[in-house]
């Protein structure tokens, strides 16, 4: 089934709600949610890309208040937010169901706190049951193969050699590797600041080899991208500007073909290597926890139900019964 357009309400919608299209100038509590998403912004220190998706979720909600004709958040109540929720069942999947019903929540978590409303009718809802879906597995053989991908003869293919191998070496996020600086790098430490989400910084180790391999194209591949400039940023590309995380996605691609790996390869499938094979070896879940930078345990915990391998050599290992 094709994707519906999130920004759209469809005839499809507005006849559900027993009413004739129509696109008003002036949506329902309009100037609610631009104070919503200047608060978000301003107090919360929210990305702007994080703005950008509540600020869809809640203009597709106004245009279905409008639908309904209805005026302002007071008469909003439990049940037409579960007919709303409801209504989005047949095009949407449960995730992006209940990232629309928490958006909704944190919209209305901030009327409540104005004074503007006296409860928050989210409450009562249950958020839809997400099918909890394991992260795909790359092997140690095709994470070096993909390693040494990248002809370290080239400067491009010294600079990608590296980024992978720091990739693999942090699990950090694509956004992060791209937005890495020089100075965020210690050669004394062993280590790398990585600035997360919500402007979160976490110190991750760096294995001696990868730390050779950063001095080596400190002192001699990135220079020459810059040709006398000066950039604060460690990655660049062939201009001296900072290498984007859309160019990179295409970088592992092409490298991920060219080492024969038959499986669709991207950033954030070495992040899922990084913490499959560090538990797999035996390492702790909260010290994997803070590498990844998961604020909640439960989110680096779905790795654990990766490795059945490990689990069912645990058991052959441990349990009497196996022993007789």
């Amino acid at each position: 089934m094709p994707k519906k357009n999130p920004d759209a309400f469809s005839a499809t919608d507005t006849a559900a709600a027993g009413t004739a299209p129509s696109a008003p100038s002036v949506l329902p509590g309009d100037e609610l949610v631009e104070c919503f998403l200047d608060y978000l912004s301003l107090e919360r220190g929210l990305s702007p890309r994080t703005v950008s998706s509540y600020e869809t979720d809640c203009r597709h909600f106004q245009r279905f208040l409008a639908a309904r004709g209805i005026a302002g958040p007071e008469q909003i109540d439990v049940m037409l937010l579960a007919d709303y929720l409801q209504g989005l069942r047949p095009d949407y999947a449960p995730a992006s169901i209940r990232r629309r019903g928490s958006a909704l929540g944190m919209f209305f978590r901030y009327l409540c706190q104005q004074g503007t409303l006296a409860a928050n009718p989210m409450a009562l809802l249950d958020a839809p049951k997400l099918r909890q879906r394991l992260p795909p597995v790359i092997s140690i053989a095709e994470v070096e193969t993909l390693l040494a991908a990248p002809d370290a003869a080239t400067a491009l293919g010294a600079r990608d050699r590296i980024m992978l191998a720091v990739l693999y070496a942090t699990g950090v996020r694509v956004s992060e590797l791209v937005a890495m600086t020089v100075d965020r790098i210690s050669f004394n430490l062993g280590a790398v600041t990585v600035i997360g989400k919500g402007d979160k910084e976490r110190v991750v180790p760096l294995p001696f080899g990868v730390l050779a391999q950063l001095r080596e194209y400190l002192d001699t591949v990135r220079p020459r991208f810059l040709k006398g400039r000066m950039s604060p940023h460690l990655f660049l590309n062939r201009s001296g500007r900072p290498l984007t995380r859309e160019g990179f996605w295409k970088n592992i691609t092409r490298y991920a073909r060219q080492a024969g790996i038959q499986r669709k390869v991207y950033p954030h499938l070495l992040r899922h290597a990084f913490a499959t094979h560090l538990l797999a070896g035996g390492a702790d879940l909260r010290i994997v926890q803070s590498l990844l930078g998961h604020a909640d345990l439960a989110t680096t915990q779905i790795y654990t139900r990766v490795d059945s391998g490990r689990l069912l050599a645990v058991y052959k290992r441990y349990h009497p019964r196996e022993k007789e």
